[in-house]
């Protein structure tokens, strides 16, 4: 392999701070999460507008993915399990009903327009994905973490994040023509759910422990290269086990949320953060194709009525979705806003389908455009349906506690 141009890459990374920091920084002189800003550095720098960074560079996307791996592991240290597990219910009701709903409109929008069931099923599925990455960095800047709403909407996304890795598998094997079994979904299922569970018993046995006595021993910047590696590792490890490298970060993130020195923790990992997050959200908005949403090119008119009809399945399934812990007294339509962004976890379902011939481009491009719309769309309705709480605000809601009491 080719090595890097070093140079190069640092010339990259210049520009995608300034352009993630100027923009997310006018983005919030607007009224919007920094995050759409982010998002709009990644467009403008990337092929298809001024085509000076390259989202599919090696270096580059190993950086992005470090992104969201740190990104899910601050969240995880800001949430608090107890609260998380007290509104499991509701977080699975929404993320069974947000996977459901949307893969069958989807599916529905694909045989009405003519299409094979195999492009139809992959179409679906492409509908079922939720970033959490994008959700959680907008609820964070909003102040709104310990909400229940947040809470409900960061389970749903674990859960979405297991039975989304289920789906890809069952549909990777479907598109090369290979028998998926029962025994194998339920081994998927089995080693996603197996990995989180014993990570959490044990991890809460083990963890608190070690870094009450770490702290005693170290200094605080290398408690938060300690905890690191457990990110790191647990991330790891989750990939192993055939899990997702984000529900290992967010789990480190879980535990050490338990930890006294929790604080300390988070102020270094916050600086990591702000290196590798931005980079994350600029790549992102960088593999988004502008030219397919000229009207004036006949070429797109096609390609922009099914990414239309796709757009309003993803939407209206995973909104809908939000409703489904009716018997909670919460703010249903910003769980469904929380749901909405299919980001970088679509797009992997837009790159399969491309790669196994089952999308031609016409299609591939529209599942990107919807992929692309939703990613937009969430930042400014949760702001907009969930106004940033004020220091000395007490939060909303009735609280985790009276929610538990409710369900």
């Amino acid at each position: 392999m080719p090595h890097p141009d070093i140079p190069q890459l640092l010339g990259f990374l210049v520009l995608m701070f300034a352009a993630a920091k100027l923009l997310g920084a006018l983005a919030q002189r607007v009224g919007q999460p920094a995050v759409l800003g982010e998002l709009v550095a990644g467009v403008l720098l990337g092929g298809s507008v001024l085509a000076l960074v390259d989202p599919h560079h090696e270096v580059l996307h190993f950086l992005s993915e470090v992104g969201v791996v740190v990104l899910l592991f601050e969240i995880g240290l800001e949430t608090d399990l107890a609260k998380l597990l007290k509104v499991g219910g509701a977080s699975s009701a929404v993320a069974i009903v947000g996977v459901v709903l949307p893969f069958a409109l989807g599916y529905g929008v694909g045989k009405l327009l003519g299409l094979s069931d195999m492009v139809a099923i992959v179409a679906g599925a492409a509908l079922t994905a939720t970033s959490v990455g994008i959700t959680a960095r907008v609820l964070a800047e909003l102040g709104r973490l310990q909400e229940p709403e947040s809470q409900i909407i960061l389970g749903a996304a674990v859960i979405d994040d297991i039975v989304g890795l289920v789906i890809l598998t069952v549909v990777d094997g479907l598109t090369r023509g290979e028998e998926v079994t029962f025994l194998g979904v339920s081994k998927v299922t089995g080693l996603a759910i197996g990995f989180l569970t014993v990570t959490l018993l044990l991890g809460s046995l083990v963890v608190p422990p070690l870094f009450r006595l770490a702290s005693r021993k170290v200094q605080p910047a290398t408690l938060t290269m300690l905890a690191v590696m457990l990110a790191f590792g647990l991330a790891w490890l989750a990939n192993a086990a055939g899990s997702a490298v984000i529900i290992g970060a967010f789990a480190a993130g879980l535990l050490l949320a338990r930890t006294p020195q929790v604080h300390d923790i988070e102020k270094g990992v916050a600086q990591l953060g702000h290196f590798f997050v931005p980079l994350f959200f600029v790549v992102v908005g960088a593999a988004v194709e502008v030219r397919v949403l000229n009207p004036l090119d006949a070429n797109n008119w096609q390609t922009l009525q099914v990414a239309g009809l796709l757009l309003a399945a993803a939407v209206l399934g995973k909104f809908l979705a939000g409703y489904s812990p009716f018997w909670l007294p919460v703010k249903k339509n910003v769980i469904g806003a929380g749901m909405i962004p299919r980001g970088e976890v679509g797009l992997i379902f837009a790159n399969m389908g491309l790669a196994t011939k089952v999308f031609d481009g016409a299609l591939f491009s529209a599942v990107t455009l919807m992929v692309m719309v939703t990613t937009f769309l969430a930042p400014p309705l949760l702001k907009w349906l969930f106004p940033p709480r004020r220091a000395s605000e007490p939060h909303e809601s009735s609280g985790i506690e009276g929610l538990a009491a409710d369900a």
